[in-house]
């Protein structure tokens, strides 16, 4: 198996072509972090992007960075807070549940997998804040999209459709993406104490209110923050940003109002963020042993009934975000580790409902057994093909990641 390492988009150019006229698939890789999400791929050669790296153009009055899609995420992160900006949607590290701590989350892999945080429910997806990349296609072809600016109709957007192709279209060589003034300050509100059925109406109570809450989280009894927090059994988390005496007029009134709700608690900024990002990098399902963990997009107004439903089917330890609308389950790694229990429950006893389940942690076994992204429908699947083989004919970039042969 050979290792391609390279240095500009013209050697990338090249490595694809080998690849192309060999016949011979490459797994596309950054830093690594995320080599374990998706379905193993299967492919010759290895394709390593670590040299494209480095922040090529930073304005920050503009709200506008260009980096090498193997920059590191840290030093992107680094460079914003310099400025006191910030990349809004809040991109997650999974490096302690992929068991891949030794490696660097990038931003160009951030982006390719559209992962999004807690932040999601209030400044968008990852998608919504990419705003041009340049790239190479499975044809070998460089090509480039969006642009620098944050207006920009021109074109197709295909920066949307990189997001979440987990690098089965092209490989990206320089990503641009938006970013935003970090918040002033920041504090969380718990209320502990409180059954499921309640935290999903206190959440959606919270989330419809003038309070401009970023972030919601349930916690149910039975499912521990692996940190040194007040966190007790079945807790609602409500996180509230910005300007201080803004922040401290609306913990007022989201206390006030809740006040029957459940025992409430603050988290004041160092304590916030820290809570906060353990539930990205989702620290509470993260100590588990060999559990598969799935990601299930669901309405949030289900959330609930979902997780509790499932947790006394499966045996499973849960938790929500994005209000609801984001559950994440821990199930025992046997069979198909509750696939099928889980896409039931999301299609709901009418067959009706909507929703995906993504297997984001799995043995290599179980992820080649079972699908790993939600089954699309004949139609869709029929859809997807077609953009695969216009940007990728002979199925040369990771192949078999999203869907078995292609």
């Amino acid at each position: 198996m050979a290792r391609f390492t390279p240095a500009d988009i013209d050697e990338l150019r090249e490595a694809v072509a080998e690849a192309l006229a060999a016949e011979e698939p490459l797994e596309i890789v950054g830093g690594g972090s995320k080599r374990a999400l998706g379905r193993p791929v299967q492919a010759a050669h290895t394709l390593d992007l670590s040299r494209l790296a480095g922040i090529r153009d930073y304005a920050p009055s503009e709200l506008v960075l260009t980096a090498g899609a193997a920059a590191p995420l840290a030093e992107i992160e680094r460079a914003l807070a310099e400025h006191a900006q910030m990349l809004a949607f809040e991109p997650p590290g999974w490096c302690a549940l992929l068991g891949a701590d030794e490696v660097a989350p990038t931003l160009g892999g951030v982006l390719a997998c559209n992962l999004s945080g807690p932040r999601r429910i209030k400044a968008g997806a990852a998608r919504d804040h990419f705003l041009g990349f340049r790239a190479v296609s499975g044809r070998a072809e460089i090509f480039k999209a969006g642009g620098k600016v944050v207006k920009n109709v021109t074109g197709y957007d295909l920066p949307k459709l990189m997001a979440g192709s987990y690098g089965t279209l092209a490989t990206l060589e320089e990503v641009t993406v938006k970013v935003l003034p970090q918040p002033e300050t920041v504090t969380t509100v718990l209320f502990a104490g409180i059954a499921p059925e309640a935290a999903g109406h206190l959440m959606a109570a919270a989330l419809g209110s003038p309070h401009e809450v970023s972030a919601a989280a349930y916690l149910p009894s039975g499912t521990a923050m692996p940190l040194a927090l007040p966190v007790r059994p079945g807790t609602v988390a409500l996180r509230v940003e910005g300007p201080a005496p803004s922040v401290a007029f609306r913990r007022d009134k989201l206390l006030q109002e809740h006040k029957d709700g459940g025992e409430p608690s603050i988290l004041a900024a160092s304590e916030s963020i820290a809570f906060w990002r353990a539930i990205g990098e989702v620290a509470p399902l993260s100590g588990l042993g060999e559990r598969a963990v799935w990601r299930l997009s669901v309405a949030p107004a289900r959330g609930v009934a979902i997780g509790a439903a499932l947790a006394r089917r499966l045996d499973a330890i849960w938790f929500l975000d994005w209000g609801g609308g984001l559950l994440w389950l821990a199930t025992a790694e046997q069979d198909d580790a509750g696939a099928a229990v889980i896409r039931a429950a999301i299609r709901g006893d009418d067959g009706q409902g909507t929703g995906h389940a993504t297997l984001i942690k799995g043995s290599p076994a179980l992820r080649r057994a079972v699908p790993v992204f939600e089954p699309q429908p004949a139609s869709l699947a029929a859809l997807s093909r077609r953009v695969k083989d216009a940007f990728d004919p002979r199925h040369i970039l990771n192949p078999g990641r999203v869907v078995e042969g292609s």
